[in-house]
């Protein structure tokens, strides 16, 4: 299945969208987060981060994964053939199973403890979006340079191949 140019650019539009906006609310949970062990009112902070990991970036997460998966099958770059967008499909799936299974789990958690009289910050939701913005920066100059080449396919057992040999007169030339 090939994608039509306008269909290609259209998807490729959406996918660049879906990525900043993954990395604009890692930026927003970061500030969430350095608020929260810096004093700020943790009935508020917590919840908010909370309520933009389950609506905004878990989704988010889950559309630009499943546009690079449709991009990748739709172009000549295709999901296993170049180890670029191999790194980043991997990379991509990997944080999407950490937002999905422990960043909205660990934030309801920290919203749900917030409430709690004596709450304090959680230092803990710092790293997440540290890396995962990291990821998709590096991930951003991975598509823009596209290093290291294709992915070498195995190959079968070695095939003998005739070559043109000049034969000495009344030598058939056999192949093998």
């Amino acid at each position: 299945m090939r994608l039509t140019p306008r269909w290609r650019k259209a998807l490729l539009v959406v996918h660049v969208l879906t990525a900043v906006g993954w990395f604009g609310a890692d930026l927003v949970l970061l500030t969430l987060a350095v608020a929260g062990l810096a004093g700020a009112d943790a009935r508020v902070v917590y919840p908010a981060a909370a309520l933009l990991a389950a609506w905004l970036f878990a989704p988010l997460s889950a559309v630009v994964w499943l546009v690079g998966l449709v991009n990748g099958l739709g172009t000549r770059w295709g999901l296993f053939r170049y180890r670029w967008v191999l790194v980043k499909l991997v990379l991509t799936t990997i944080m999407l199973g950490l937002v999905l299974f422990l960043l909205v789990p660990n934030l309801r958690a920290a919203a749900a403890q917030s409430l709690e009289p004596g709450a304090g910050g959680h230092p803990d939701l710092i790293a997440p979006p540290i890396v995962s913005g990291s990821l998709l920066v590096f991930m951003t100059i991975v598509s823009v340079y596209k290093p290291w080449g294709r992915v070498k396919r195995a190959e079968g057992p070695a095939r003998v191949t005739a070559t043109a040999q000049p034969t000495p007169a009344g030598v058939r030339n056999v192949r093998r």
